[in-house]
Order: C-alpha cells, then sequence, then structure tokens
C-alpha cells in the first residue's frame, strides 16, 4: 500500500513533466507559424491538452516565450563565448553580437514586442531574459567604448532597445526586403565612432 502511494506522486511528476516538454514542443512550432499573438488556446488544442494544463504550466504568454527562449539560450551563449574568443577587434565583436541579438530576438514573428515591453516590466517573466541581454552587450559595448570605437554617451540598453526596434519595424508593413539592413546601418553610424582617417605622408 506505501509502496502504490509513492508511486502514485512519481507518476504525476512524470506526466506533468511530459505536459510540459509537449508543451514546448508544440508551442515552438505554432509560433513559428503563427507567430507570437497565435491564441493560446489553439496550442492546447495541438498538443491534445485542455487549456487548464497549460495554464498550469505557463499562466501567461510571457512565460511559454520564456520557456522557450530559456531554450535556445545555450546556443546564444555559445555564440557570445565565440565572439569574445576570436574576435580581437572591439568594435566588430559588438557589431556580431548585436547580429547574434538580431537572430535571437527574431526567432519567432513579433518577437521585439513582448521583449521590448519586458525592459520597463521587471515583473515579467521575459525580465531575466532581457537582463541578461543588456548586460552581455554592455560588456561588448565598454570594451567598445575603452578602445575609442563607440561613443561614450551609449548606453547598453539602449542598444538592445535599437536591434529589438529594428527588427520590429522591419516586420511592417511599409517595410521591404532592403529595410532591416537600412534599419541597422543607420543606427550603427549612430553609435559608432568612425575610423580615423590615414595620415598624409609629408612629401619629400
Amino acid at each position: 500500500m506505501v509502496a502504490h502511494q509513492e508511486a502514485t506522486p512519481r507518476k504525476s511528476r512524470a506526466d506533468a513533466e511530459r505536459n510540459r516538454l509537449r508543451i514546448l514542443d508544440i508551442a515552438e512550432g505554432f509560433f513559428a507559424e503563427q507567430g507570437v499573438s497565435g491564441a493560446m488556446q489553439d496550442i492546447a488544442r495541438r498538443a491534445g491538452l485542455g487549456p487548464g494544463t497549460l495554464y498550469r504550466h505557463f499562466p501567461t504568454r510571457e512565460s511559454l516565450l520564456a520557456a522557450l527562449l530559456q531554450a535556445r539560450w545555450e546556443e546564444l551563449d555559445a555564440r557570445r563565448a565565440e565572439i569574445e574568443a576570436e574576435e580581437g577587434d572591439a568594435l566588430a565583436a559588438l557589431e556580431l553580437w548585436l547580429t547574434a541579438l538580431g537572430d535571437y530576438v527574431t526567432v519567432f514573428d513579433g518577437l521585439p514586442g513582448p521583449l521590448r515591453e519586458a525592459l520597463s516590466e521587471t515583473t515579467s517573466p521575459l525580465a531575466i531574459t532581457c537582463e541578461l541581454l543588456v548586460e552581455i552587450t554592455g560588456r561588448f559595448l565598454a570594451a567598445a567604448q575603452a578602445a575609442g570605437r563607440a561613443r561614450p554617451w551609449v548606453r547598453d540598453r539602449d542598444l538592445v532597445l535599437t536591434v529589438l526596434a529594428s527588427e520590429w519595424v522591419s516586420a511592417a508593413r511599409l517595410a521591404d526586403e532592403g529595410s532591416g539592413d537600412s534599419l541597422r546601418a543607420i543606427a550603427r553610424e549612430g553609435w559608432r565612432v568612425p575610423a580615423a582617417p590615414p595620415r598624409s605622408t609629408p612629401a619629400s
């Protein structure tokens, strides 16, 4: 009798974890297809679960997105480590990191919007993700500023916002295929310190 009582909680925990993983798997495909504004009930339906089961694991859309982004964090962090190890030029390293950041925040259509809001909402499940992105961006920015290649008044938080805004605007109706690259180039010219022109050799 005792053994049966012990087995039941274990089975319940195993079922709960299985449901959680299934929700994440279905949600990743659903958001990739529908964007982050897709109905949560449709995710539950596709997973073959009731809405109550979905909301027990992920009470809000933001908590579900946070879990999905956490699953992709190792890939982004590996790219961060690769840039730090292989790129000796501080300006180039910052630009490579911002590119990686742009790829990360556009894994789902519409994702920059919730992330932008989470930057000012400390209670959002996405807030920790945003804090980490700002912190890492700050390290790359500080190195570029120390090398005299990024303007001293630029803030890490503003660079992250610039990436989010550029990616968000790129999906607007007025945007075309070149809008994203153009917006990123405009933003880059705002924070980057131009390289000094080569010194001319005096005529003999």
